[in-house]
């Protein structure tokens, strides 16, 4: 019995001296199928996101034709708007090819980053706008070099995400107190400021990126509560006891029908009501041939609204919320949380824009400049939107799936 049972135990062991069980778990693979991993490229987005670009330039086409032809040039509008979208369409090709975590990457051995090489890009671009800035109907929001005319407010609001969700990345936690919220306001604050000065739908914009991106952050969410019922009280106080054009605007808002200012408010509305379920059809629009002042621009919904009806304008508002939905799948499945933090960014911005620029459109809010994304005329910011879905389709290149 002795002899048999030492064998046996002789046996178990190999040459190494190592249980056969031992040497068996380590290699796993050996008697099972090999898992094989697959990237995904969303694909649905893509088309989804060209789709709806080129359907604002058929809507560009249609508002813009009549006074295009005022000045001579019919197709002015959509050249420009084409010639964007190819460039931007390009760049979010490129973008998304490229791994989204290189913008985490440290320059020189040192603590910066493209993320922060970018971020103060966007100041000095906001600072020199205000000084060498091309005006345009009072304001200067644009900067020219060369032929390149752009404003720099668009290239803010990518610099925000980017920076935001690197700073969400590296102390997530620390937005679970009231104290890391204050922290990245603080990093924001110079840029917010910078854009305040310039054009205050776009401060409204990186505002709500930010705070939007630090709630979904963010595992304790009553803090952000009592913000939201200080800004509300905040805005109650410059409704009732403000000044100044801000004030003069929300009078128009409150009496569209009488006040004189409210006359592109008023006309929109007409526009909407005279489009009915099915609309005029496409291009037969009137309130465009000049009653709208730039109808290709902010108040393009309107228009969708005459020409194609509430089934119209129904269906964009339901590809836009494909469009998010598709955002947020990705977010979910991203493989680290810099990822989920672009795409959430990204869509708090469009969703942002989406949201305002059809409530100001309908009256249901207070007049403000806001296109709506990728159907408004608007180069630099068709372009930036589409360089974001490119990080966005980046993630998803990222995400594995068996």
């Amino acid at each position: 019995m002795e002899n048999s049972e030492y064998r046996y135990r002789n046996n178990a062991r190999t040459q190494s001296g190592r249980p056969r069980q031992q040497v068996r778990s380590a290699n796993p693979n050996r008697n099972r199928e090999r898992t094989v991993f697959t990237r995904q490229y969303d694909f649905a987005l893509l088309f989804l996101t060209i789709g709806i670009a080129l359907f604002g330039v058929i809507m560009i086409y249609s508002a813009g034709y009549y006074t295009a032809s005022l000045q001579n040039n019919p197709y002015r509008y959509v050249k420009s708007q084409v010639f964007s979208l190819m460039l931007g369409i390009g760049a979010m090709i490129v973008v998304s090819m490229v791994d989204y975590q290189v913008f985490m990457q440290k320059i020189l051995n040192t603590k910066i980053t493209l993320v922060h090489l970018l971020y103060i890009l966007a100041i000095f671009l906001q600072t020199i706008v205000l000084v060498i800035g091309v005006d345009l109907n009072g304001a200067k929001r644009w900067l020219r070099i060369g032929p390149i005319q752009f404003q720099p407010s668009e290239v803010s609001k990518i610099a925000a995400i980017l920076f935001i969700a690197y700073a969400v990345y590296q102390k997530r936690r620390d937005l679970d107190h009231f104290l890391g919220f204050v922290r990245i306001m603080i990093y924001m604050s110079p840029l917010i400021f910078l854009i305040l000065l310039e054009n205050m739908s776009s401060a409204i914009i990186v505002m709500g990126i930010t705070f939007g991106m630090c709630f979904v952050a963010s595992k304790k969410k009553g803090y952000f509560f009592v913000i939201i019922i200080a800004g509300v009280l905040l805005l109650a106080a410059v409704i009732f006891f403000g000044e100044g054009f801000r004030l003069a605007r929300i009078r128009m808002w409150r009496d569209v029908e009488n006040d004189a200012g409210a006359f592109q408010i008023r006309q929109g509305l007409y526009a909407i009501a005279s489009g009915g379920l099915f609309g005029k059809g496409l291009g037969q629009s009137m309130q465009k041939l000049g009653f709208i002042p730039e109808a290709y621009n902010d108040m393009i919904f309107s228009v969708i609204c005459e020409e194609l009806g509430v089934v119209g304008a129904g269906l964009v508002i339901l590809a836009f919320l494909v469009l998010f939905w598709r955002i947020v799948v990705i977010a979910c499945h991203a493989p680290d949380l810099f990822g989920t933090m672009l795409c959430t960014g990204v869509m708090i911005q469009l969703a942002i824009q989406v949201v305002i620029n059809i409530a100001v459109v309908t009256n249901t809010i207070p007049s403000t400049g806001i296109p709506l994304p990728l159907i408004s005329y608007g180069g630099t910011s068709a372009a930036i939107i589409m360089v974001e879905m490119g990080l966005v389709l980046g993630v998803s290149r990222q995400i594995k799936q068996k």
